[in-house]
C-alpha cells in the first residue's frame, strides 16, 4: 500500500519561500501568477494492507513526526 502526503503552510501564514518564488517568476517574465504557496509532498510505501490502518498510521506519522500541525496543514491519500 502506498500514502501520498501532502504538507502545505497553514492559510494566513507568511510563505516566505512562496513569496521569494513568486518574485522570481515575476523577474522571469510571468507576470500571470497571484500567489505561490510552496509545500512538501512524500510517498510512503506501507506493510499495512487494510487502508483505513494504513491511513490512520500516517496521520499519527503526520503528527508525531512529518508535519507540524500548529503551522502546518496536511493531507493524506493512501492508494
Amino acid at each position: 500500500m502506498k500514502a501520498q502526503v501532502y504538507i502545505t503552510l497553514k492559510d494566513g501564514l507568511l510563505d516566505v519561500q512562496g513569496k521569494t518564488v513568486k518574485s522570481a517568476l515575476d523577474e522571469l517574465g510571468f507576470k500571470g501568477v497571484a500567489q505561490v504557496r510552496m509545500g512538501k509532498y512524500i510517498e510512503i510505501d506501507l506493510a499495512e494492507a487494510k487502508p483505513g490502518a494504513a491511513r490512520q498510521e500516517v496521520e499519527r506519522m503526520c503528527q508525531k513526526l512529518l508535519a507540524n500541525p500548529i503551522i502546518e496543514a496536511y493531507r493524506v491519500e493512501v492508494k
